[in-house]
């Protein structure tokens, strides 16, 4: 099933920098390896923003959820979720 996911992240003003950074290298290797899985299909920044949209390719709700909620940064993020289906427009 495909998602498409908008992740806005809020890091706490006062986290100490040290541990930003420790928390932002751990989600960046996690994301990496979802990519590399074929879960995690794309990744697009949000200009101007700390956010982002992000496609996956899972087998259920209860498979995202869990993909999600072990990012390192899921406690600092607010995230909207859309399940997407084929458009019958679509030549793809």
């Amino acid at each position: 099933m495909l998602y498409l996911v908008r992740m806005d992240v809020n890091l706490p003003p006062d986290m100490p920098a040290a541990q930003a950074d420790e928390i932002k290298a751990r989600e960046k290797a996690y994301a990496q390896d979802l990519q590399r899985q074929g879960k995690w299909l794309h990744l697009y920044r949000v200009v101007g923003e700390y956010a982002n949209y992000s496609v996956f390719d899972v087998e259920s709700n209860e498979a995202l959820h869990n993909l999600l909620s072990a990012l390192p940064l899921f406690p600092y993020m607010k995230i909207a979720v859309t399940p997407l289906a084929p458009h019958p427009s679509s030549i793809r």
